[in-house]
């Protein structure tokens, strides 16, 4: 089978080969921290590692457009302030910033979302869709296209709460809702005209993917009643325009503790979760699957903890996963982009098991003979590091 078939087959629950080996990605610190550690430099980490072809999604845009111009307003050293694409004033490291301190917001009120956003919502704009668009539909419109394809469905909260700030985004939400529902509707308006138009070139899609990071340990940063009033009409609006075009995978990337969001968006016709981040609620994809059944898609669930402690503990994680990475519906991935608290050995170990395992034992590849000893973290001790 090929990257696509195999993809599709795992999440409609029909036979296959193998599971694809696929992962979240990686820090950029985490490739500086594996040069010191045997990493080539300037590789591909995904062909390197040998990875499926993964997260490939078409260049069309549903945000801002056009962006605001990103641009550094102060150095200070070891950090910088900048303007980015969102009008958001914020501090971020230059090494191991994953996480940046807002500052202000360009997009405080009525006045300024009239002003300075609703217009860059417009669906319609041509600078949506790139110069090379009818090439690029002609080259993925082919029938042996070998590679799962997918298209950015958006954001429903996770932009707003960007572009305000989630105690402004939060207090809107009481304040002033009739404006919070404004909001949410218009950035629905602009995914739908924008996905028609993409939808209906030919292109078979095999998947959506939606971004919110709306939830943290203690779970949602929005109350499901809000969720369930305001939220779920509209992404059943692009669920089903999806489904329309064939395309029933949807996925919904958000970090943290989901649990109390999952079934309206299972509602909603969001079906797939990731990265189901295991954090410390312990979120399980086993538990998970066992409470939602096969309705839920997953892709994820391999704690980054995990991968930063024992190599036998990498070997039994991945043992434990294995009766339901072939139950189906299920690619296993680390739960986060990995850290470079991660021993690059370590890392080399859990792409063996997985192979070994998961993989129906697949290969092992040449960079994986490495003479590094596992659960060595030598220079990345040195850095703190926020796991999300």
């Amino acid at each position: 089978m090929n990257a696509r078939e195999r993809f599709n087959a795992v999440l409609h629950y029909k036979e296959r080969d193998r599971s694809p080996i696929m992962d979240f990605g990686f820090w950029d610190e985490t490739l500086v921290v594996w040069q010191d550690q045997g990493l080539p430099e300037a590789i591909n980490p995904d062909r390197y590692f040998g990875m499926d072809p993964q997260w490939i999604t078409a260049p069309v845009n549903v945000q801002l457009c056009p962006a605001f111009d990103w641009r550094v307003l102060e150095d200070r050293g070891e950090t910088q302030i900048v303007v980015d694409n969102e009008g958001v004033t914020k501090e971020q490291g230059k090494f191991l910033g994953s996480i940046p301190r807002h500052i202000s917001h360009t997009l405080v009120d009525r006045l300024t979302w009239e002003k300075d956003f609703k217009w860059r919502l417009d669906g319609g704009s041509s600078a949506r869709l790139p110069k090379y668009w009818a090439d690029y539909v002609r080259s993925q419109s082919r029938p042996d296209r070998d590679y799962p394809l997918g298209i950015n469905a958006g954001s429903l909260y996770g932009w707003i709460r960007n572009w305000m700030g989630l105690e402004a985004v939060s207090v809107l939400v009481y304040d002033d809702r009739r404006l919070f529902d404004e909001m949410v509707e218009t950035v629905t308006e602009c995914i739908l005209t924008t996905l028609d138009r993409v939808l209906s070139s030919g292109i078979q899609f095999d998947y959506a993917l939606m971004w919110e990071d709306m939830c943290y340990r203690a779970g949602p940063l929005l109350s499901p009643k809000v969720f369930k009033e305001t939220l779920v009409p509209q992404y059943m609006r692009i669920t089903q325009l999806l489904k329309q075009f064939g395309v029933d995978v949807v996925v919904v990337d958000c970090d943290g503790d989901i649990t109390k969001l999952l079934p309206l968006w299972l509602e909603a016709g969001v079906n797939t979760m990731f990265p189901l981040e295991a954090g410390v609620w312990q979120a399980d994809p086993v538990a998970y699957r066992e409470r939602w059944g096969t309705d839920l898609l997953m892709i994820g669930g391999v704690g980054k903890r995990i991968l930063a402690a024992s190599t036998d503990s990498i070997t039994a994680e991945v043992e434990r996963l294995a009766p339901l990475v072939e139950s189906g519906g299920y690619i296993p991935t680390p739960d986060h982009r990995v850290p470079p608290d991660v021993p690059l050995a370590n890392y080399l170990h859990y792409l063996q098991q997985a192979r070994r395992i998961w993989g129906h034992d697949l290969p092992n590849l040449e960079p994986m003979q490495s003479d590094l000893q596992p659960g060595t973290v030598e220079e990345s001790t040195r850095y703190a590091w926020h796991l999300g």
